[in-house]
C-alpha cells in the first residue's frame, strides 16, 4: 500500500511540499483546502497554501540541482528516466487507486490515462538514442553547426482533470532535456503526483530536480513571476492560461498556456451509424466529459434520427460506478451545480432532453451527474457555446455543411474537431476548413500518439509551438549556433 493511501485508513492526511527528495512541511499559519473524493464527498486530504518562502525554497533547490543534472549527458539523465519508467510501471495499482480516488474517473480510465502519460516518458527517454542539431560546410573552410542547451529551472501549473497524465506532458521531457522543475498539482487531486514524487526518488533523480509545491492561485502567481524561472507552462482554462501567458511575458520567462476547448462533431448522413454513435458516446461521457477533448456539440448535416436513437440507447445503458466501463463523477460540487445549470436552462429555452442525467444528481452522496442529450433549435443557446466540462452532449441540425463550418469556426477556442463520413470529398471539405489544431475522421477524442505533439488553436492555446513532441523538446532547451573556421580561405566571399 502506498504511503499516500496509508494516511488515508488514519484519517485525512494534510499534504506537504516536495522539495530535494524529502516532505518538506509548509507554513503551519498557512490556510489549508480540503480534498474531498467525488464519489462521496468525503474528505480526503488537505492541501496547504505555500508561500514566497516555500516557492523560495523549492526553486532554489531546483536551481541547485540544475548545476549538475544540466551539465551530465542526455543518455545519462534518460538511463534515470528510463528506471522511472520502470519503477512507475511497478506501482500501477497504487496510482489507479489514487486517480480514482481523487479524480472519480473509473479504474480502466485511471489506467489507460497512466499509459497515455508513460507514452510521452517512453518518447523523451528516447532521444538519447535521436540525433540532434545539424553540422553544414556553409563556406569554403566554414563550417556551421547547432545544438541545444537546457535553459534552467521551470514550472508546470498542472490541472485536476488527468492528475497523471498531463504532468506527464512535461516533466519526462523537461528533466531529459537538463532542466530542474517545480511543478504545482492541482489543490483538487494533489495525492497521484505526490506519489509519483517518491517513486522518482526511488529510481533514483537527484536530489531537487523534480520539486512539488502546493497552493492555490496566490500559489501560482508567485512561481509566474519568480526570477529564477526560466519556463512556465500551464493546462487549464483559457481564461487563467491568458493571464499566466502574459504576466510570464512581463519578465521575459518562455510560456506555453493550454486553455479550454469546445470540441464540434459533424456526423454527414453517410456515416456508419453504429460506429459513430459508439464513438460519440466515449467521446462525450469519458471521464464524465471532464478532458479538453470531449465532444461537447453534434452538428448533424441532416435530420438522422436513427443515429439520435443509437447515441441515446448506448447512453443509456451506462450506469454509475468507478469499474471499467462505468461512468464515474464529477470533480465537485461547484462543477455538478454548473453542469446541471446548464442542462436546466436549455431544456427551459425550448431544447429537448433527448437523455437526462440529472437523476443521477439526486441519488446518494458524491457528485454525480448522468450522461444527458439535448436536441437544440436555437444556435444560440449557451449550452451549445460555452464549454460545460461533463457528460453533455448538445445536438444541433445544419441547413447545410457552410452553416456547420460556420458554427465551428465562429467558437472562440480551436482544440479540437471531428467529421463522420465514409465519402473522401466530405473528409475533405470539413477537414481543410475546421478551425482546430487536432482534427478526427471518425475518431471524436483525435488527441495525437507520440511522436505527433499536443496543442490547440485560437483561445485553446497560448503561447508558440505545442507541449508535447519536438515542440516541447524545442521549448525546454535554448539552440546555439557555431561558425567556425581553422585554415586562412583560399577564395574571397564576404566572409572573410
Amino acid at each position: 500500500m502506498s504511503s499516500q493511501l496509508q494516511m488515508l485508513t488514519t484519517g485525512p492526511p494534510t499534504l506537504q511540499n516536495w522539495v530535494d527528495n524529502s516532505v518538506v512541511a509548509v507554513n503551519s499559519a498557512a490556510p489549508v483546502i480540503e480534498v474531498s473524493s467525488p464519489a462521496n464527498g468525503e474528505v480526503i486530504g488537505l492541501v496547504p497554501v505555500s508561500g514566497q518562502a516555500e516557492v523560495d525554497a523549492a526553486v532554489k533547490a531546483a536551481a541547485i540541482a540544475y548545476e549538475s543534472w544540466g551539465k551530465r549527458t542526455m543518455k545519462d539523465r534518460c538511463a534515470v528516466l528510463l528506471r522511472a519508467y520502470n519503477t512507475i510501471q511497478s506501482h500501477l495499482p497504487e496510482l489507479i487507486d489514487l486517480i480514482v480516488l481523487e479524480h472519480g474517473k473509473n479504474k480502466l480510465e485511471a489506467a489507460q490515462e497512466i499509459a497515455k502519460g508513460c507514452e510521452t516518458l517512453e518518447w523523451a527517454i528516447g532521444q538519447a538514442q535521436t540525433p540532434s542539431g545539424r553540422i553544414e560546410e556553409v563556406s569554403r573552410g566554414v563550417e556551421c553547426r547547432e545544438f541545444r542547451r537546457p535553459i534552467g529551472v521551470v514550472c508546470s501549473i498542472v490541472p485536476f482533470n488527468f492528475p497523471f497524465m498531463v504532468p506527464a506532458w512535461t516533466w519526462p521531457i523537461a528533466l531529459a532535456a537538463g532542466n530542474t522543475m517545480v511543478l504545482k498539482p492541482s489543490e483538487k487531486v494533489p495525492l497521484t503526483m505526490s506519489k509519483v514524487a517518491e517513486l522518482l526518488k526511488e529510481a533514483g533523480i537527484p536530489d531537487g530536480v523534480f520539486n512539488i509545491v502546493h497552493g492555490t492561485a496566490s500559489t501560482v502567481e508567485l512561481l509566474v513571476s519568480h526570477p529564477s524561472i526560466r519556463a512556465v507552462t500551464f493546462v487549464g482554462t483559457s481564461r487563467v492560461a491568458e493571464l499566466i501567458y502574459r504576466a510570464a511575458a512581463l519578465t521575459n520567462k518562455r510560456a506555453v498556456c493550454l486553455g479550454g476547448a469546445k470540441n464540434h462533431l459533424v456526423a454527414s448522413p453517410d456515416c456508419n451509424v453504429a460506429m459513430t454513435a459508439q464513438d460519440i458516446v466515449a467521446s462525450f461521457s469519458g471521464c464524465c466529459g471532464q478532458r479538453c477533448m470531449a465532444a461537447s456539440v453534434l452538428l448533424l448535416l441532416s435530420p438522422q434520427p436513427k443515429l439520435l436513437e443509437q447515441i441515446v440507447s448506448v447512453a443509456s445503458s451506462l450506469v454509475r460506478g468507478q469499474d471499467a466501463g462505468q461512468l464515474g463523477p464529477v470533480i465537485d460540487r461547484t462543477s455538478k451545480d454548473r453542469i446541471l445549470s446548464y442542462i436546466n436552462d436549455a431544456e427551459e429555452s425550448g431544447a429537448q432532453v433527448l437523455l437526462d442525467g440529472r437523476k443521477w444528481s439526486r441519488d446518494g452522496e458524491g457528485f454525480w451527474v448522468g450522461p444527458t442529450v439535448l436536441l437544440h433549435s436555437n444556435k444560440d443557446d449557451p449550452a451549445l457555446k460555452d464549454e460545460i466540462f461533463g457528460p453533455v452532449l448538445s445536438v444541433y441540425v445544419c441547413k447545410d455543411w457552410e452553416e456547420a463550418i460556420a458554427i465551428e469556426n465562429g467558437n472562440p477556442y480551436g482544440n479540437a474537431a471531428c467529421i463522420y463520413t465514409q465519402r473522401g470529398d466530405v473528409q475533405d471539405f470539413f477537414v481543410k476548413r475546421f478551425s482546430a489544431g487536432m482534427i478526427g475522421v471518425n475518431i471524436g477524442v483525435p488527441v495525437p500518439r507520440e511522436p505527433f505533439s499536443f496543442g490547440g488553436i485560437n483561445k485553446s492555446k497560448f503561447g508558440q509551438g505545442d507541449i508535447t513532441g519536438d515542440d516541447g523538446f524545442h521549448f525546454f532547451t535554448e539552440l546555439r549556433k557555431v561558425t567556425t573556421k581553422w585554415n586562412p580561405p583560399q577564395d574571397k566571399t564576404w566572409l572573410n
